[in-house]
């Protein structure tokens, strides 16, 4: 069977159907039978007709005695009504808009129904089930009958429809090795794929599962294994550890470091001596202090004589981090510049952008901070050695090389910085090719922020709690979800249409947020508000004008969710907090509590006390990312904490990502392959397939 036959030559697949089965990713014969259930509908028993019970999922077997379609015009509906007996009794089922299955159906019929027993005035009865004639080989109402995800048009009946013929005819290399099958008791990947989509047991379709999800994760793991090899072969700066400048910097700062910053600094500085490229991940809760770990090996590229750059996410961020590293930097001898589409600086002093690119080429700007218009042709580095990437998606070897222009045989150190606490066994697999550094402690200053749900009858009381807040002189954050774009708008529209109509909604829920709070309820204080139609220079001075303390409120989307940095503000009231997830929720409470003083996460909710869902639970009991990230990957999912859509990585694979076991199962057998035969030249159906897994899967 050839695996790469486009789904356009499949019988029945029809004109129709082809774009809608492409929207759910199925192009090809491997991408529908890699299109897996993702749950089962269990059919294993007949349940008599007399036996049957309201709000139960069942299959019964009897004679169609009676069928009839009604019409009710004004509204264009089809009704078609039948009674089917068995020896025990008669049942109604019901079906709307589709008159063929009274020709389908003739009186006397032997059929096989499937679905849910509802109750009316009349009595009990199936509505929409599934049918199959008795005649028929039973797919559809009998045993464990597979649930696929889904698009308009295309349902789980048409995906089994198509797929049935497949598996009868099924004949698939198999590219695990015959001894990790062995180890394992895999099953052959023939057998797996049929145990799948049509399971004998529930136990069977675990089976099945662990060995494709297996399949998956050993290609991800090989593929970072062979990433981080490749980097190792790469030439880099080697930068020597200088202990007296680190040691002096140390001594002006304003705060102690702690054991964690002390850790992940001197993993950075041995990874700088290195002749290859640093490949470094720095991850730490909100608040740990991350950018000054990152700052003191930026000072020792450029002591050494070289340059660093850091890229920030947001213009607001860039700005920060200029400000923060400028302050602490203030008694050294050092040329810092920024760079951002919208503003330059060299040091502290606004300039042309002109200017800043040219003192950058020329290699007397050591340090820059800016967001993506760094790495704009334009912008030549004399000797780039360390690129800091704050808060940013996954930056690889091509845009390292871009930014070294001037040096094809060099590629500069890397240290990516995430604020997202990743569950260990996650960031091995995720991150398998960086190293991982993980700052958990806080500053010993900071207090803990007391963190509250607010349901709507408790609504009144808070607006109280934040009036004397701001009486004391403290200010305020308030974020706004976006507003719900209908799902068929948002379906319809793609690309950059779609991100615009995002945008718009994120503003859409700051305006009416600003006008309630500034009108209504605050019409004392001094509101402003924050979106993301802002021209830069204007979100620049709203920035500003809060962190000097002359805005009370500011009213935002999740603009601030990432790093800014205001240690007056000591509120973060965040609207129908249900709506976002836990980790993004963590970001937003670690906005605050960067003071002496107490601070305040006000969880305000559309639902009661009652239904608080776990998330807010979670985030109410806990402030340590990293068990907050644990807990919402068991609420959520792998899918949902990372985002299916930016991973690249295949469903099941991702769903298994909770599977700890298997992920070091992976691992371990990655590493014992690739060890024993470093180009996979005894395996070729598995170096096949890494070659698809490698043009398919990004992580970004």
């Amino acid at each position: 069977m050839d695996l790469s036959q486009p789904i356009e030559k499949l019988r029945f697949s029809g004109p129709r159907n082809i774009s809608r089965l492409k929207h759910l990713g199925i192009n090809t014969l491997r991408n529908l039978l890699w299109h897996f259930p993702v749950r089962y509908e269990d059919y294993t028993k007949f349940t008599s007709i007399a036996d049957l019970q309201a709000g139960e999922k069942v299959s019964i077997q009897g004679e169609i005695v009676k069928i009839d379609v009604r019409r009710i015009f004004p509204r264009r509906l089809t009704i078609i009504e039948a009674i089917v007996r068995d020896e025990t009794g008669g049942i109604r089922a019901t079906w709307f808009n589709q008159p063929f299955i009274a020709t389908s159906l003739p009186e006397g019929t032997m059929v096989s129904l499937a679905g849910k027993v509802q109750l009316d005035k009349r009595g009990l009865y199936l509505s929409s089930p599934a049918f199959e004639k008795m005649k028929d080989e039973l797919v559809h109402t009998q045993g464990l009958v597979p649930i696929y995800p889904e698009t308009e048009g295309v349902t789980s009946k048409y995906i089994r429809f198509l797929i049935k013929p497949l598996l009868e005819k099924l004949s698939v290399p198999d590219p695990l090795p015959e001894t990790i099958k062995e180890k394992y008791q895999f099953p052959e990947l023939k057998e797996a794929l049929i145990s799948i989509h049509h399971p004998s047991s529930l136990e069977e379709a675990e089976k099945a599962k662990k060995r494709l999800a297996f399949d998956d994760l050993l290609l991800f793991q090989i593929k970072a294994l062979l990433e981080r090899r490749k980097m190792n072969q790469l030439k880099s700066i080697s930068i020597s550890f200088n202990q007296e400048l680190i040691q002096s910097f140390i001594s002006t700062l304003p705060f102690e470091l702690t054991k964690d910053q002390k850790i992940a600094a001197w993993e950075i500085f041995k990874d700088l001596e290195k002749s290859y490229p640093m490949n470094r991940l720095l991850e730490g809760d909100v608040g740990s202090g991350k950018t000054v770990v990152a700052l003191m090996a930026a000072l020792e590229v450029a002591q050494a004589g070289y340059q660093a750059v850091f890229m920030a996410p947001t213009e607001i961020l860039a700005h920060q981090h200029f400000e923060t590293i400028s302050t602490l930097t203030k008694h050294l001898d050092l040329d810092i510049g920024l760079l951002t589409s919208s503003a330059a600086s060299h040091n502290r002093v606004a300039v042309k952008k002109a200017e800043v690119k040219q003192l950058i080429e020329s290699g007397h700007v050591k340090i820059l901070i800016g967001t993506h218009a760094v790495i704009q042709k334009d912008v030549k580095f004399k000797n780039l050695a360390l690129v800091v990437i704050d808060e940013q998606h996954r930056f690889g070897v091509a845009q390292r090389a871009a930014l070294a222009k001037h040096r094809t045989d060099l590629v500069p150190h890397l240290l990516s910085m995430t604020a997202t606490p990743i569950p260990r066994t996650l960031a091995l697999t995720i991150y398998g090719d960086l190293d991982i550094s993980i700052i958990k402690e806080k500053p010993k200053n900071r207090q803990k922020v007391m963190t509250r749900v607010i349901p709507p009858s408790q609504r009144g009381e808070a607006y109280q709690f934040i009036k004397e807040e701001v009486k004391k002189g403290r200010q305020v954050f308030v974020v706004c979800p976006r507003i719900e774009i209908g799902e068929q708008k948002e379906n319809e529209s793609k690309g950059p249409q779609k991100k615009m109509s995002l945008i718009w909604a994120d503003v859409k829920a700051v305006e009416e947020e600003y006008m309630k709070l500034s009108e209504e309820i605050f019409p004392d204080l001094k509101v402003k508000m924050l979106h993301g139609k802002m021209k830069p220079q204007e979100k620049q001075e709203i920035m500003h004008f809060f962190k000097e303390g002359w805005t009370d409120i500011l009213v935002s989307t999740s603009v601030i969710e990432v790093g800014v940095d205001i240690p007056n503000a000591t509120v973060m009231a965040i609207e129908s907090a249900e709506r976002f997830g836990l980790a993004q929720l963590h970001q937003f409470r670690g906005r605050i509590g960067r003071s002496e003083h107490q601070s305040h996460c006000l969880l305000f909710t559309t639902s009661s006390e009652r239904t608080i869902n776990q998330r807010l639970k979670a985030l109410v009991d806990y402030d340590d990312g990293f068990i907050l990230a644990e807990k919402d990957l068991a609420l959520r999912g792998p899918g949902e904490f990372f985002g299916t859509g930016q991973s690249g990585l295949p469903d099941l694979a991702m769903a298994s990502l909770a599977d700890v076991e298997l992920i070091k199962k992976a691992r371990l057998e990655a590493r014992i392959l690739l060890k024993e035969d470093s180009q996979l030249k005894k395996y070729p159906l598995l170096m096949e397939r890494l070659g698809e897994f490698q043009k398919l899967t990004h992580f970004e």
